[in-house]
């Protein structure tokens, strides 16, 4: 019989979402409660905590548990955690809120009520003390870091009553799946060793081939899609949904792969947040989770393995699942195949260096891709959706 991972610091999954009956009851509450829009993150947050993907957490982190995530990624309990989860609102709308109130959470955009939050407390934080820890800068190029120095400044903590899940199992009926309906679709084919991969892009074939070492030697691959909101230039998840189906269908063994998504919103925190993507595939029942070059990162600020090395400073019972550390890949011609420097003995003049940001070039520029890049099944699909933004480019002239 199968047993997978338990969930981080739990017995079993928990999801903040109410049951609904007591769900409606709760709505009826929240908008008669002072209403607190919040960012994109926030929303995402929430969202994370209502499907129980941030196990075991109550709700939003309170200051001591701030300052031991950033500085040591421990909470005051002891429990490993590598990114706060906080929520930051404006101090002039902090000001009205007294500890002890219960507020409505609200998605800043479509005004939905997301939560009840019963605040327990309100604390400043030092945010140059937080891009230190988690982003290990404070350059304001890096769009995680930008994202923090411009919040608000006072952060909001106390238990999360989740109402909603916003848009996200309506948009996504097959792709969204909660931990615990991942837990149940793992154990019923048999699966214990299930490897996580995350993707906010398309895969190309270095994707592929790393999904396939995965598949080698466990049981199953878990293609895992950010579905929260990206930077500027990111391809839309409902394509990449189809462009990862197109692969799978043509190029995996059938029953090898799950694919499915998840509203988080990257941080782009390279190595903190790696570790915090193990975590959240804990949650899921995934055994490893595997990192690859600059897993999570953004631009030069963190070295290509540096994702990798951080989970070798972690202690004993930090987490149970475990990275799936696998080399820089790359196509070589004289190999006429995917391969690493560890399996491929030939001169890197051979070598087809596969990167995202190659492909997006290609992609938005007319430029053929080739297949030892993308497979010629998953490239129509990008072409298409890259066109028809050329097209509404032109049409709005711009």
């Amino acid at each position: 019989m199968s047993q997978l991972v338990s969930p981080h610091g739990s017995a079993s999954v928990r999801p903040l979402l109410l049951p609904p009956r007591e769900r409606t009851e709760a709505l009826s509450r929240a908008e008669g409660l002072r209403a607190i829009p919040l960012d994109s993150r926030s929303v995402s947050d929430v969202l994370m905590l209502a499907m129980g993907a941030y196990t075991p957490l109550e709700g939003f982190m309170g200051h001591d548990d701030w300052r031991g995530s950033c500085a040591d990624m421990r909470l005051t309990s002891g429990l490993f955690w590598p990114v706060p989860i906080t929520l930051p609102v404006p101090a002039e709308l902090a000001d009205r809120i007294h500890e002890g109130e219960d507020v409505a959470l609200t998605d800043g955009r479509s005004g939905e009520i997301l939560a009840i939050l019963k605040v327990d407390e309100k604390y400043t934080i030092d945010k140059g003390f937080e891009a230190d820890h988690v982003y290990r800068t404070r350059d304001t190029r890096h769009p995680g870091v930008v994202k923090l120095m411009q919040q608000g400044g006072v952060n909001l903590a106390g238990r999360v009553l989740a109402l909603s899940e916003g848009s996200y199992p309506d948009r996504y009926p097959q792709l969204y799946i909660r931990p615990a309906e991942s837990r149940a679709l793992f154990l019923e084919k048999g699966w214990s060793r299930v490897a996580a991969f995350q993707t906010r892009n398309p895969m190309h074939r270095s994707h592929e081939y790393l999904a396939k070492i995965a598949i080698e030697v466990l049981d199953g691959v878990f293609i895992h899609q950010v579905l929260g909101e990206l930077k500027p230039g990111d391809i839309p998840a409902e394509v990449r949904t189809r462009a990862v189906r197109a692969m799978v269908d043509n190029y995996f063994q059938a029953g090898t792969v799950i694919q499915a998504g998840y509203p988080i919103e990257m941080r782009y925190a390279g190595p903190r947040e790696a570790l915090l993507h193990a975590l959240i595939r804990q949650n899921f029942g995934c055994s490893h989770l595997i990192v690859g070059r600059d897993h999570a990162g953004v631009g030069d600020y963190y070295g290509p393995f540096d994702a990798q090395r951080i989970f070798d400073q972690l202690w004993d019972g930090a987490l149970e699942t475990a990275p799936l550390k696998l080399d820089i890949t790359f196509y070589c011609r004289k190999c006429a195949g995917m391969a690493t420097s560890r399996t491929c003995p030939h001169d890197s003049q051979h070598h087809i260096a596969i990167s995202g940001t190659r492909l997006r070039e290609m992609l938005s520029t007319g430029i053929d891709v080739p297949p030892e890049f993308s497979r010629p099944e998953v490239a129509a699909i990008l072409r298409e959706y890259y066109a028809d933004a050329r097209l509404a480019q032109t049409a709005s002239g711009t």
